[in-house]
């Protein structure tokens, strides 16, 4: 049965944040808002529930969900080999509009898709979103809309677009239309931006001075792997 709470109302936030972390345990999918658009999101750890996060929004696997987290210390147990660089735009723009693709901890028991090794992860900078992740852990999140449509910027988009497929719905607020958060690939060096977004590249030039901007020529072919990073598509948040 589908849940919808109002976390604009006190009486209703901590119920949402408790049904919404009840539901992600029973690998089940939730619409909650970010600091960009409203998202769905599954157990990043339970294939199961991505490969449902992926049938709802019939998005197939070489479309793998980036994952958010709930703060910095998350970086080290989710990515490995994490160069300085990449460790410096983290730091510079988290929580905020910035996802950044590194090599996944090889360790890590999940399946989010065709990765190819790879994890895109993100701090968003919203203090509802927050709250749950640190209730849930790690989640796999993507725009709240089916492929190929208008990302949802209230819950009544998201409900119309997924409908009974969500367990748990969650209003905070419409989200003004914005840019999505800017895709940088950290597994190749110079890291190079895959989708420009909310942060400039002028932005992160002045924290990594060397970053390739999207239409820079490529790099040399041993700069970096040659299998597509994760989540380079543009209806990720």
């Amino acid at each position: 049965m589908t849940q919808l709470f109002d976390a604009q109302q006190s009486d209703q936030r901590t119920a949402a944040i408790a049904a919404a972390s009840q539901a992600i345990g029973q690998r089940e999918l939730i619409v909650l808002p970010t600091d960009t658009v409203y998202g769905v999101g599954a157990d990043a750890f339970s294939p199961q529930a991505v490969a449902v996060l992926l049938a709802a929004k019939g998005r197939s696997r070489q479309s793998p969900p980036p994952v958010l987290i709930a703060n910095m210390q998350v970086l080290d147990a989710l990515a490995a080999e994490i160069p300085p660089t990449g460790r410096q735009l983290a730091e510079a723009f988290w929580p905020g509009a910035l996802t950044l693709i590194f090599n996944a901890q090889p360790s890590l028991s999940w399946d989010l898709g065709e990765t190819h090794g790879t994890v895109a992860l993100r701090q968003p900078a919203d203090e509802l979103t927050q709250h749950i992740l640190q209730n849930t852990g790690p989640l796999a999140v993507s725009s709240a809309n089916r492929h190929g449509q208008p990302a949802a910027t209230t819950v009544h988009q998201a409900q119309e677009a997924l409908g009974e497929s969500i367990a748990v719905y969650i209003h905070d607020g419409d989200r003004v239309a914005q840019p999505a958060s800017t895709i940088v690939d950290c597994t190749v060096t110079p890291h190079r931006v895959l989708r420009a977004g909310a942060i400039t590249i002028q932005q992160l030039r002045e924290v990594v001075a060397d970053v390739l901007d999207i239409n820079d020529p490529q790099p040399t072919p041993d700069a970096g792997p040659s299998e597509p990073p994760a989540s380079e598509d543009s209806s990720s948040l």
